[in-house]
């Protein structure tokens, strides 16, 4: 085992992962850089390198891409529960849907599950990753 190509990445901030190929979650990732301009959340797709070491930690699926994962302070996150987890660390307004908190996990993961089994089909999918530009680089994990 190599020291740093297959041991799970250090993360020293919330880091989300995704599915790099699915338009929905490149949008959502946008979203959160556009919204975090301290620059506290790191990103990873599901596919890459520090996504499966991640998945591999806490003994998630490494081939199902159905949903993002919010890793942060030794937890991992899943459906519902990572977009409550990432409006609470982005604060202001944002907080407000802390309020969802109060719908129990099954409603809200009934209503997660079923927007990404139709994420492909309503907005599409790439070919490739999605490739963060030069300035936002630092911010992605591979």
């Amino acid at each position: 085992m190599s020291n740093s190509q297959s041991s799970t990445p250090k993360a020293q901030s919330p880091v989300l992962l995704f599915d790099g190929v699915c338009n929905l979650c490149n949008a959502t990732v946008q979203f959160v850089i556009r919204q975090d301009p301290e620059g506290i959340f790191q990103f990873a797709s599901l596919q890459s390198e520090a996504g499966q070491a991640f998945l591999k930690k806490f003994k998630l699926p490494t081939d199902e891409l159905n949903t993002v994962v919010l890793v942060d302070d030794g937890k991992a996150y899943t459906r519902s529960d990572v977009v409550l987890q990432i409006s609470k660390k982005l604060g202001g307004w944002w907080r407000l849907m802390q309020l969802f908190y109060i719908v129990p996990r099954p409603v809200r993961n009934i209503v997660y599950d079923w927007i990404a089994r139709n994420r492909y089909r309503w907005f599409g999918k790439k070919d490739e990753c999605w490739l963060p530009t030069p300035e936002l680089k630092r911010r992605f994990l591979s």
